[in-house]
């Protein structure tokens, strides 16, 4: 059987959180590969929504092994106040379903500080950083001065990480107005928090070695969007971290033969949280009549999300960039009674036209969308599970979407329940 990687191939928010739910019923394993408690997934399950920011979406399923794997930033306070939460609502999470790679590194309460005080300081230039310590903890690991789980497990080898970590950490605070690291606060945390972290750690990368090797289905699981990619994302407001396909293998330890199908998942119009370019977004009331039936709000942060009709030359990008196999669709209820509904077919400018977005910055803030008006339905697809029970209007715009995108759809959700969901083709399937 093959493997599974889920990315999402917009800017976030596609509803990941479902889709790799209802496929982890397949799975075996469950592998979160990058980002770390930024990302949020929201899960539907009868009566009982679960909100997920660092945990594998399986861990809501007996029986599945959920693995934090090395690509991952792992901040350990709010992985413990996450189980504790899901505890709370009849969830068992232990050593024996939930698995961390020892070399992940941490994000410490100075990763914060650090966040915050550079937003602060940049004014108008800011990022929109959730102000998690996402960016300054991939800084610290790619700068050799992170402390990883392992570490703690020896106090001398702490000792010498905080060295390294304090020394660049306290100039920069120095710089930006704030008092020094108390240190000795600082070790005292991470000693107390050793014995409860250090027991689920594991040579993730032998693990899931070993898994495959006995014929186990693995789904790796992405966080944040494509195009919040730190290489092909819409630079400088991205994420931290390698959001594409490829970043599967290098953040669990696989290697790139483990990967089979790649599903993109891809909203049925756009969305997009925090400051950047986007070429669709819409002021009006279409814009807001997305936002209001698709509840748009982050499921970390709460912040609404910015809303725009279907862009079609992003996400064939994205779908080229992580070799995508297939697409699920998602919310395609939420466009249920507009007349007309548009789709950004390419772009203008300066009078030239583009079937891509430029990497240019002064270019991306130039764009002018290129639209293709579709006919709308007025009947309700939600909660639809087989083609027939789509109006006629709908199935011929997901028709539309998969020849500008290049890219067949294999799911098709109607809504966040677990069993609304079209299955075209099994990814999971030779």
């Amino acid at each position: 059987m093959a493997n599974v990687v889920v990315v999402g191939a917009q800017w976030g928010d596609e509803g990941k959180g479902k889709i790799v739910d209802w496929l982890s019923e397949r799975a075996d394993v469950i592998a979160r590969f990058q980002g770390g408690h930024n990302a949020g997934h929201t899960l539907v399950i009868g009566n009982t929504v679960f909100k997920l920011s660092l945990l594998p979406s399986g861990i809501v399923r007996p029986g599945k092994l959920a693995v934090i794997g090395n690509g991952v930033v792992l901040d350990p306070w709010a992985l413990f106040s996450e189980i504790e939460k899901l505890s709370a609502q009849g969830v068992k999470i232990g050593t024996d379903n939930l698995m961390i790679a020892e070399n992940t590194p941490l994000i410490l309460p100075l990763h914060q500080d650090l966040d915050r005080l550079r937003e602060e300081a940049a004014g108008k230039a800011k990022i929109g950083t959730t102000g998690r310590g996402i960016g300054p903890a991939y800084e610290d690991k790619v700068g050799r001065r992170t402390i990883r789980v392992a570490d703690l497990g020896d106090e001398e080898t702490l000792e010498a990480r905080l060295d390294r970590l304090l020394a660049h950490h306290d100039a920069l605070r120095q710089g930006l107005g704030a008092d020094p690291i108390d240190r000795a606060d600082l070790k005292s945390r991470l000693m107390e928090m050793a014995p409860k972290l250090l027991p689920y750690a594991q040579p993730v990368w032998k693990i899931m070695a070993d898994a495959r090797k006995a014929g186990k289905r693995i789904l790796f699981e992405g966080a944040q969007g494509s195009l919040l990619d730190i290489d092909f994302g819409t630079y400088p407001y991205v994420t931290s971290s390698t959001t594409t396909s490829g970043m599967a293998a290098s953040g669990t330890g696989m290697g790139p033969s483990a990967i089979g199908f790649v599903l993109g998942i891809v909203k049925a119009y756009t969305t997009r949280v925090g400051e950047g370019p986007f070429p669709t977004e819409l002021h009006d009331a279409d814009g807001q009549r997305l936002g209001e039936r698709g509840h748009e709000f982050g499921t970390v942060t709460g912040r609404k999300r910015r809303c725009g009709w279907f862009d079609a030359v992003l996400v064939r990008q994205t779908c080229a960039i992580s070799g995508v196999n297939g697409i699920a669709l998602t919310k395609l209820d939420v466009l249920d009674g507009f007349d007309t509904l548009k789709i950004c077919v390419g772009y203008e400018i300066d009078g030239v036209k583009y079937d891509y977005l430029p990497t240019a910055a002064a270019l991306q803030a130039r764009v002018v969308p290129i639209y293709e008006d579709m006919e709308g339905w007025q009947e309700s697809t939600r909660g639809a599970r087989s083609w027939a029970d789509l109006p006629a209007a709908a199935i011929k715009y997901v028709r539309r979407v998969e020849e500008l995108i290049q890219c067949p759809v294999a799911l098709l959700s109607t809504s966040p329940e677990r069993d609304d969901t079209i299955l075209v083709t099994d990814p999971f399937a030779d």
